[in-house]
């Protein structure tokens, strides 16, 4: 028995008609083609550390790894192909990589109603990941209708936008839970099948010919996975082309498929109708002993299990010799055939895409910068304003109030520790708030550039906007508490003052932690290393250490606190100041915990702020480039 490739375009799809669906027309449809497609890793056999290398003197070893062996296939609009195989089979790397999104050495050809991937091809295609990349604080309305207004083209108003991703609730059974917050880890929120049509719907607002998904049931119940495979295949019947990857669906999902591709260690050991999978078997030798999930079946032959199994010391090679011979059974049952499929489809392909009527984006600058703001406002709100944070600062700001309480300039060295507890206590906080932002971010950043959503430049200049007047709201309400209670200089001049410099010092901290955090992007190691910057800056900032040998003197001129420090000590004190020291009154400036510092150069040491907070901001940006799609 041959398998074969369903070649029949379905009905309304890709003879041209126009297809209505909620949305509308749909997009011209595409037919996916791959053809002997490779992919290989390389992968660093390094023993360094290593007991038995130092003692043979082995040199590392850098050794190739095949992932994708020569995978062929081609899904047409109105069809859904679902990829089976074993965990570790290749089954993400193939569609991620026919999704356009695997980099590396790919070779192979994969075409797209006959044309290469391109822009054009990239806005007209939808990919869902495995793991559903949500903000759990947005409801599930906030969340369509933003990716609506960044990924829709301005063609549509505003309230075209909207409308469409209401339409998309609507058809994916969303409206019940329009309301309600995605939700996390440590936030409730919609359900599991909720959450995974969420992110589909993010991706159906384009109205995408073709669609990419990754385990689309995966930690959904058998009801809830039938519902929405049930969904996907009303997508498909109005001309869309899906392709997904599955682990284990049941029998009734199985049979939802159009075509089925089983890999297995990297070899495609099958391709064709899934109604014909187990018939192809059966013509090869293997038919189940007894009645069985015919997806369960398969699984079992990729990993080398069948029903006529050796004894069990004999099992290895048993599944080795099995893999074999269905890799075998393929190339002389199914390529052959598969071929001369794939040169049909060549020679019948559809007109491409016309790429000059795409633009590089779907929005301008200044609207997708408006919409990230809005929405990181919206997002970050709950985590700066959290009952905790509030809380920790009313509580520390009391604490601080009282242990300074109406220390006066007779008390010169409680007003200055005071002073330099405050720019430590909020460089620290900003710092460790900022450290975690991109980090935290990095799936949903690499997810959203790699759909075209929006330039990194608008992302970025958003969350600086969205997130810095925030930060600033908690330290204004420490200093307006101990600033008072403190006992500090009772004046206009001296009040705005401490709390500009303050502000400005939260400003280059949070600076300093979105320019490690971007960097290293490793939460463990940021906080290790920002740890160690932020005592070094503070050790040499003019308080703990006055006297600071002069090969390492040099760290003063890069140290937010030494700046800070100055600017804080010139807003309650001034040159030729004096103070009672015993039975009379010495300087102010001649105060060791002051002398070291000074209280001149004050503009410059705020020119030095500002300048190192553009560098390190220059510096996040750099290293968020490194991140998804550069462009």
């Amino acid at each position: 028995m041959m398998a074969q490739v369903q070649l029949e375009a379905p009905r309304n799809a890709a003879n041209g008609e126009e297809i209505h669906c909620v949305l509308g027309k749909t997009n011209r449809p595409l037919t996916l083609k791959f053809e002997d497609v490779v992919y290989e890793i390389k992968i660093n056999n390094s023993c360094y550390f290593s007991r038995c290398c130092r003692v043979s003197n082995q040199t590392p070893k850098i050794e190739k790894k095949t992932i994708l062996k020569r995978v062929s296939g081609a899904v047409l609009p109105g069809e859904m192909l679902a990829m089976l195989g074993p965990s570790g089979s290749g089954k993400t790397t193939l569609l991620t990589a026919i999704g356009g999104r695997l980099g590396g050495k790919l070779s192979g050809t994969i075409t797209y109603n006959g044309r290469p991937f391109s822009n054009a091809i990239k806005r007209n295609t939808g990919f869902v990941t495995q793991d559903d990349v949500l903000f759990p604080h947005l409801t599930v309305t906030e969340t369509l209708v933003y990716t609506a207004l960044l990924r829709l083209p301005n063609s549509l108003t505003k309230e075209e936008k909207e409308n469409h991703a209401k339409a998309v609730m609507a058809q994916l059974g969303l409206t019940k839970c329009r309301n309600n917050i995605i939700g996390g880890q440590f936030v409730r929120g919609v359900s599991g099948g909720e959450r995974k049509r969420v992110s589909i719907g993010q991706e159906m607002l384009i109205n995408p010919s073709l669609l990419f998904l990754d385990e689309p049931t995966s930690g959904l119940d058998s009801t809830t996975a039938q519902q929405l495979m049930s969904t996907l295949l009303e997508l498909v019947r109005k001309g869309r082309t899906v392709v997904l990857t599955i682990h284990q669906p049941s029998s009734k999902i199985f049979y939802m498929f159009h075509k089925v591709l089983l890999l297995c260690d990297g070899h495609p050991v099958y391709f064709g109708r899934g109604s014909d999978a187990m018939g192809y078997f059966e013509s090869v030798g293997h038919a189940p002993s007894v009645p069985m999930n015919p997806a369960d079946f398969l699984l079992d032959l990729a990993n080398g299990i069948s029903s006529n199994d050796l004894e069990e010391n004999d099992l290895e090679e048993s599944q080795m010799a099995l893999k074999q011979a269905l890799i075998l059974a393929y190339e002389h049952n199914i390529r052959n055939k598969l071929i001369g499929d794939l040169q049909w489809i060549n020679n019948h392909s559809q007109e491409g895409i016309d790429e000059k009527n795409i633009a590089a984006w779907s929005t301008n600058w200044w609207q997708q910068f408006t919409v990230l703001l809005r929405r990181n406002v919206k997002e970050n709100r709950h985590e700066i304003f959290s009952i905790f944070n509030i809380i920790l600062v009313l509580f520390n700001s009391v604490i601080v109030g009282l242990l300074w309480w109406r220390s006066n300039v007779s008390h010169l060295q409680d007003q200055v520790g005071m002073l330099y507890f405050a720019l430590t206590y909020w460089a620290f906080f900003a710092l460790s708030t900022a450290l975690f932002m991109f980090p935290q971010e990095r799936a949903m950043l690499i997810k959203e550039r790699s759909s075209g959503m929006y330039r990194l430049s608008s992302y970025f200049f958003a969350r600086l906007a969205g997130t810095v007047p925030m930060e600033l709201l908690l330290p204004t309400i420490f200093i307006n508490i101990t600033y008072w209670m403190g006992g500090l200089r009772r004046t206009a001049d001296s009040y705005f003052k401490t709390l500009f410099f303050l502000l400005l010092n939260v400003i280059a901290s949070q600076g300093l932690g979105l320019a490690l955090g971007a960097l290293i992007m490793d939460l463990k190691s940021a906080s290790t290393l920002a740890s160690v910057v932020m005592l070094t800056f503070m050790l040499t900032g003019g308080f703990i250490v006055q006297h600071v040998p002069a090969f390492i003197a040099w760290i003063k001129y890069i140290s937010l606190f030494n700046y800070t420090y100055k600017l804080l000590l010139a807003s309650q004190y001034s040159v030729g100041q004096m103070y009672p020291c015993g039975s009379s009154f010495c300087l102010v400036s001649e105060f060791p915990a002051i002398k070291l510092v000074g209280l001149d150069h004050v503009a410059f040491s705020g020119i030095m702020l500002v300048v190192l907070t553009i560098s390190f901001w220059l510096i996040a940006y750099l290293g968020l480039m490194r991140v998804g799609v550069k462009r």
